[in-house]
């Protein structure tokens, strides 16, 4: 990592002909890599992915079960599963799926 002399901008590797030169994109200034190890790594952006939504009985065998009272026919199991649905620094929010009627419930934590 380098920091520009400039402006103390992060400098990006780039690569031309046979040498390689560390380029700050805001001031543009450039400086020759000389006897120094680079290591170049690559950062692939995912699009953030959608809320997969289930049907009655759709894959919802593979999540863990767990002992609590469904709300609707009291039965005392369900599957869970966790999900940030708020800001980073809250808590994830808890889902419930009752395993003999299928209703489904959240619980903040």
């Amino acid at each position: 990592m380098k920091f520009c002399d400039k402006c103390g901008n992060l400098m990006l590797v780039e690569k031309r002909r046979k040498h390689s030169f560390f380029v700050c994109r805001k001031c543009g200034r450039t400086a020759k890599i000389k006897d120094e190890k680079v290591t170049i790594t690559e950062a692939i952006h995912e699009p953030r992915r959608g809320i997969v939504i289930m049907g009655r009985d759709e894959g919802i065998a593979e999540f863990p079960k767990t002992k609590i009272i469904c709300p609707k026919c009291e039965n005392a199991e369900a599957y869970w599963w966790m999900q940030q649905t708020r800001a980073a620094d809250e808590p994830p929010t808890l889902f419930y799926k009752c395993t003999r009627c299928g209703y489904a419930w959240r619980s903040y934590g």
